[in-house]
């Protein structure tokens, strides 16, 4: 496994590990990756409805050749302050911050001079860049701005609400954790539910869509395909790291048809885990012998490879999704598609995956069986709404 991007050039390069590389997390990474390739195919369905008339752009007014704002100017200085004084004091505790990055970002360490020199800095260059371009009357213009134009602020968005909906369903699976670690549970990189960041990500995005007076329905259909690529980067990244999203105890021989294939896709101990602890499920981790890197832990009994079967269902969903994106001619309907289609992935997935089971009325099920189940049947029955509104309008 490759916990940070030092370990993957290692693998492919053969350099040292540990080196000013490793801050670089690979799961970051990939998450970041992940939101580039949803906004990008995002942008082209969204273009596409746009110039099939699903959308109408709206006029924004904007003021140009006006000096900065004491809000741009205070904005941009709160940003330098954050970047240069979080980076003085990663280069001077890199021990610390390679190891932990989270717990530095979250938290009150900075170095405080540096810090402040970047926000004067950042501040100081948004005044000059707008003194530069002022004008002596400034002029109000009128632009046309379509939704596909705002894809980036949705991006942001949907980031930043997915991020917490899926830190706090996980806080909610793993509640004694939370109760015995608040601090160490909030400031963890890891530990995030897939239908907490979906739920939260959700509701962020339709509420930027209310305020910019975005229909729903097109934008939900043309959103589908990018939350399928989306999740599927970002499971490339579980698999590469091992963070702990991986499957049962499967000591089964390789079958016979999975010949072509590495035995990792089968089964794997995940050496060099991020994780890098003992206490790990659904197995203990033991270490690697002769390891003197960081992470130097692996499972001591081979698991069931689930981020990577999820990547390939994820690949087979993509392809659904996009050869149906325009037969499907009722608006909604794709969306209610993909929600059935992911919902089946993690139901059946759940099968072999780890994690924390739930009784209800009697029958055992794991948080993400139930969302899938109840998503399985509101997509269905949304379908058959969508269709007969549709069919009521003829």
């Amino acid at each position: 496994m490759y916990p940070d991007l030092s370990y993957l050039l290692n693998a492919v390069l053969g350099t040292p590990v540990d080196n000013w590389l490793s801050i670089f997390k690979t799961f970051g990474f990939f998450l970041a990756l992940a939101f580039l390739a949803s906004a990008f195919v995002f942008s082209i369905e969204m273009q596409r409805k746009a110039r099939e008339g699903f959308y109408k752009p709206d006029t924004v007014t904007m003021t140009v050749g006006a000096p900065a704002s004491w809000m741009e100017i205070a904005s941009n200085a709160f940003v330098g302050l954050l970047l240069f004084g979080k980076g003085a004091y990663a280069s001077q505790h890199f021990a610390e911050f390679r190891t932990d990055p989270a717990s530095a970002i979250l938290s009150l360490k900075m170095h405080w001079l540096a810090g402040i020199l970047g926000a004067l800095a950042l501040g100081g260059l948004t005044w000059w860049e707008a003194w530069r371009k002022r004008k002596p009357e400034p002029e109000v213009v009128k632009r046309l701005v379509y939704p596909h134009h705002r894809v980036s602020e949705m991006t942001v968005w949907a980031a930043v609400g997915g991020i917490l909906g899926a830190k706090i369903f996980d806080l909610f699976d793993n509640w004694e954790s939370f109760l015995a670690d608040p601090i160490g549970s909030l400031t963890s990189g890891g530990g995030l539910a897939f239908f907490g960041g979906l739920v939260l990500g959700f509701a962020a995005v339709v509420t930027y869509m209310y305020r910019n007076n975005i229909p729903f329905w097109p934008t939900a259909d043309a959103v589908s395909p990018a939350l399928v690529t989306g999740y599927g980067v970002g499971r490339i990244g579980c698999q590469m790291s091992g963070d702990g999203d991986w499957g049962i105890v499967n000591n089964a021989p390789k079958p016979g048809w999975m010949n072509f294939l590495p035995d990792g896709f089968w089964s794997s101990t995940y050496p060099h885990h991020v994780l890098n602890t003992p206490h790990t499920d659904p197995v203990p981790s033991v270490p690697i012998d002769g390891c003197t890197w960081d992470y130097c832990m692996q499972l001591s009994e081979p698991v069931y490879p689930t981020p990577l079967y999820e990547v390939a269902m994820m690949a087979v969903i993509f392809a659904i999704l996009w050869s149906l994106r325009k037969r499907l001619k009722v608006s909604g309907v794709m969306f209610f598609v993909y929600l059935f289609l992911i919902a089946l992935e993690r139901f059946v997935i759940e099968k072999i995956r780890v994690n924390v089971e739930h009784n209800v009325l009697g029958i055992t099920l794991t948080q993400a069986e139930i969302i899938s189940l109840c998503l399985m049947l509101l997509s269905a029955a949304g379908i058959v709404w969508l269709y007969k509104k549709a069919g009521s309008r003829q």
